[in-house]
C-alpha cells in the first residue's frame, strides 16, 4: 500500500472515531514525520481526502476537517439510511446460513454492552454488526460509499446518539433486522433498518436530536 493511502486511511480513521473533529487543522508536517516521508505524500493524501468531502482547503493553504450544516447532515443521513437498506436486502437475499449465525452471535454477545449502556463498547459492537451485513451484501463498491458516508457522519450521530439515550432502543431494532434476515424477509429487513437508522423516529425526538448537537460543530 502507498504512503499516502496508508496516511489517507489514518486520517479517515481519526475523522469516524471522533479523534479529529469538524473545524480541526490538519498537521501535515507532523504527518510527514510520523511516516518519514516528504510532505508530497501527505498532500496527496490530503488531496484525495478533499475530493471525497472529508477536508477542505483553507486560504493558507492548509486543510481542516469539513463541517455540515444542518440540511446537508440530515440530507446525507438520509441517504445512509437508503444505502443501509439495500445493504440489508441484498445481505438478505445472499448471506449464506453461516453467515446469519455470526450476525447472532455478535447481537447476543452486545446484550450486556448495551444493558450496561456501554457506550464505546455498543458503538464498537454496532460497526461490527453493520461491517457482517456489508459483507453478506456482496458489493464492494456499496460498502465504500457507506463508509463514506458513516465516515463523514459520524461525529454527529455518536453525539446525537448519546444525548438521546438510544443504546437499549438500538439493540431491539438489531434484534428485529436479525428475525428478518434469518426469515429472509427483505421488506421487513429493509423497513427496520430505516427505522434504525433515523435520526429521529417522530418530530419530537428529531427535534431533541437537532438541539443536541454542538453549534461549534456544524458549519455557517
Amino acid at each position: 500500500m502507498k504512503v499516502s493511502d496508508q496516511i489517507r486511511l489514518r486520517i479517515e480513521s481519526a475523522i469516524a472515531s471522533g479523534e479529529l473533529l469538524p473545524g480541526d487543522a490538519i498537521d501535515d508536517v507532523a504527518l510527514a514525520g510520523q511516516y518519514k516521508v516528504s510532505r508530497t505524500p501527505v498532500r496527496e493524501a490530503l488531496l484525495q481526502l478533499q475530493a471525497q468531502g472529508l477536508l477542505i482547503s483553507t486560504p493558507r493553504g492548509g486543510s481542516v476537517v469539513a463541517k455540515m450544516n444542518l440540511q446537508q447532515l440530515l440530507s446525507l443521513w438520509e441517504l445512509l439510511a437508503e444505502l443501509e437498506g439495500i445493504a440489508v436486502r441484498l445481505a438478505c437475499e445472499r448471506m449464506s446460513p453461516d453467515e446469519i449465525k455470526a450476525l447472532v452471535k455478535l447481537h447476543r454477545s452486545s446484550k450486556k454492552l448495551a444493558d450496561k449502556e456501554d457506550m464505546d463498547g455498543w458503538q464498537d459492537a454496532n460497526l461490527k454488526f453493520h461491517e457482517l451485513i456489508y459483507e453478506g451484501a456482496r458489493n464492494t463498491f456499496l460498502r465504500q460509499e457507506v463508509l463514506r458516508i458513516r465516515s463523514r457522519t459520524g461525529v454527529y450521530r455518536r453525539h446525537a446518539f448519546g444525548a438521546l439515550g438510544r443504546i437499549k432502543s438500538s439493540y431491539d431494532q438489531h434484534e428485529k433486522i436479525i428475525s428478518a434476515l434469518e426469515k429472509r424477509d427483505t421488506a421487513s429487513a429493509c423497513a427496520y433498518m430505516a427505522d434504525h437508522m433515523r435520526p429521529g423516529r417522530d418530530s419530537k425526538t428529531l427535534n431533541d436530536f437537532i438541539m443536541s448537537l454542538p453549534r461549534d460543530l456544524l458549519a455557517g
